[in-house]
């Protein structure tokens, strides 16, 4: 079995063996991988670990006519590794697919949740927990506390990224989910949320989030580590977001992301091997020396932008701001409601507008 993990990355050099490292040992055959303007070596290091026979690098400059995430998945449609892979993935760099089941490989998730042709892999949002400091060790292992399970609000805390088997169903790649169905291919998709349950027939062609309360982590989660270090936030801020051209992370942001109400240490798990892994790449003198050089970026580039008032004042908002507390059942149901009402409004507006047409 082939199975393709499409990433779209720009300065993420000092966490990118690490990522590697662990989809390989989850099960991941193929990378393929686009940078976009890197200034922190991503691009080199990428070019390296082509060499080397780890992944296939695909530059991405600007300017982009959708974003920059957006124009490299169209090259992806196009590219030959899609079309000779089983299943498909589209992940970011601060997500890891941490699987339950069997021996923790993509092979036992698939088999545990036959026959479904497509996975919704929810996001389990790991928290910041106070560390102020980046640090050049696994992020796997700096942070273990992630958001309650069955968390109504905020509703990102549902959203998933698709594990879908590549059977001529979908046409396009998504951030969050393949797009364009094939009516007669759609007749025979099935799409199970993380815990193996079937999902309803709308799935197959909308949503972004599975079922609002639900346990959707059985089998299989993804592990977001969105926030990092407050020092590494800040340099991602600086970066800007990967789905469009500029875009700002702000506290509105970190406070939707940061819960650090439950441990949870299933990605442990593979440790051993995804570390082992990780060492035999940094056993190459390139790679250790690109990696070496990302880290003093990062922080040589905190460095920078705290001279500026904008990313100081931010700096010192998070330094101010505890982890985010979940909502009461109460309070989380009526802003679950009010989004119901306010989508309901929007229905009937655009309806009424159709009707005057």
């Amino acid at each position: 079995m082939r199975a393709l993990a499409i990433t779209c990355v720009k300065n993420e050099a000092a966490f990118l063996l690490e990522w590697l490292a662990h989809h390989r040992t989850v099960g991941f055959t193929d990378f393929l991988i686009f940078s976009n303007d890197c200034s922190d070596g991503t691009a080199e290091m990428l070019d390296r670990l082509a060499q080397l026979g780890w992944l296939t690098h695909e530059r991405n400059p600007g300017p982009w006519d959708t974003g920059p995430q957006w124009d490299a998945l169209k090259a992806a449609d196009r590219h030959p590794l899609k079309a000779c892979a089983d299943w498909i993935a589209v992940l970011d760099v601060d997500e890891f697919v941490t699987i339950k089941t069997g021996d923790g490989t993509l092979g036992a998730l698939i088999s545990a949740s036959a026959p479904a042709t497509a996975i919704a892999m929810t996001w389990r949002l790991f928290g910041n927990c106070g560390k102020v400091a980046f640090e050049d060790t696994p992020v796997t292992q700096q942070f273990t506390r992630a958001a309650p399970i069955g968390m109504l609000w905020p509703w990102r805390a549902s959203m998933f990224k698709t594990l879908f088997a590549n059977d001529g169903t979908y046409g396009k790649l998504g951030v969050h989910r393949p797009r364009s169905p094939d009516k007669d291919h759609l007749k025979s998709a099935l799409w199970v949320d993380g815990s193996g349950r079937k999902l309803p027939a709308l799935y197959q062609r909308q949503k972004l989030f599975t079922p609002l309360g639900s346990d959707p982590y059985g089998l299989v989660q993804l592990n977001h580590y969105a926030l990092g270090a407050m020092e590494s936030y800040i340099v991602k801020c600086d970066r800007g977001r990967a789905n469009r051209a500029a875009g700002a992370f702000d506290m509105s942001y970190w406070v939707e992301r940061n819960f650090c109400t439950t441990p949870d240490t299933a990605i442990a798990r593979y440790e051993d091997a995804a570390g082992a892994l990780r060492a035999q790449l940094m056993a190459d003198p390139e790679l250790a020396a690109l990696h070496d050089v990302a880290v003093a970026w990062r922080r040589d580039r905190f460095a920078q932008v705290m001279l500026e008032e904008e990313y100081r004042a931010l700096f010192g908002r998070l330094l101010l701001s505890p982890p985010s507390r979940p909502l009461s059942p109460m309070a989380a149901q009526r802003m679950v409601s009010l989004g119901l009402r306010a989508n309901d409004a929007k229905r009937e507006t655009k309806a009424a507008k159709n009707d005057h047409c």
